[in-house]
């Protein structure tokens, strides 16, 4: 897992409240269980005008041009500005795949669904907390620009303004340290290989019948 330390990127809006996972990737969508080819159906249901079906080519699909991801403003974002209860709903893993094959790496909103965030997290994605009054006021400044950009730095918990400003907010301090370390579930893991190792030979010896030698 790519590391998160600092990100300068534009911000795109969805100005929308309890958006769920549902809404994010749709059911269809999620025969697949490798973690990228989900990103061109992020948001499907909002971002084109017809029914997406699965294995359609969304290169010649009807977009629909007042959704800000179709957006030539918000190409390129890596931020996305959300609303409260942002990925509510079903506990879909997909989700957090989806954004990230999509090329966001922080969202920011009031809140979010539970499950979510820790899907999130375990994906790379830094999924920030910030005041509703804080975030109606990023909305405004985002639709009163061309090209808003946001600076988050997760050393200083921080998200730094265009005009210097800087949003404080706090953060889970072990999802934290795997996100600045790049370090998912199989990386935690390995970090104990060592102690693993000891404990099965140890083990072994203790327990003999509990690891039977394999046939030659």
């Amino acid at each position: 897992m790519e590391a998160f330390t600092r990100l300068k990127s534009l911000v795109v809006p969805l100005d929308r409240v309890n958006v769920d996972t549902d809404a994010i990737i749709p059911k269809q969508f999620l025969k697949s269980v490798n973690r990228t080819g989900f990103g061109a159906n992020l948001f499907d249901v909002w971002r084109y005008t017809d029914i997406g079906a699965a294995g359609s080519d969304p290169a010649v699909r009807p977009k629909n041009m007042d959704f800000p991801l179709n957006q030539e403003r918000y190409q390129g974002a890596k931020i996305l500005l959300a609303r409260k209860n942002f990925g509510c709903g079903s506990s879909r893993e997909h989700a957090a795949w989806a954004l990230h094959d999509q090329g966001i790496r922080a969202l920011i909103a009031p809140s979010y669904g539970d499950i979510f965030l820790s899907n999130s997290g375990k994906n790379g994605l830094l999924s920030i907390s910030l005041a509703e009054d804080e975030v109606d006021t990023l909305f405004g400044e985002v639709y009163a620009s061309q090209s808003y950009e946001l600076t988050i730095d997760l050393e200083t918990e921080t998200v730094i303004k265009p005009n210097g400003e800087a949003l404080n907010f706090k953060f889970d301090a072990t999802v934290r340290h795997r996100l600045l370390n790049g370090l998912d579930d199989i990386a935690v893991t390995l970090q104990s290989a060592n102690q693993i190792k000891d404990y099965e030979q140890r083990r072994a010896g203790e327990a003999p019948w509990l690891f039977p030698k394999m046939p030659a």
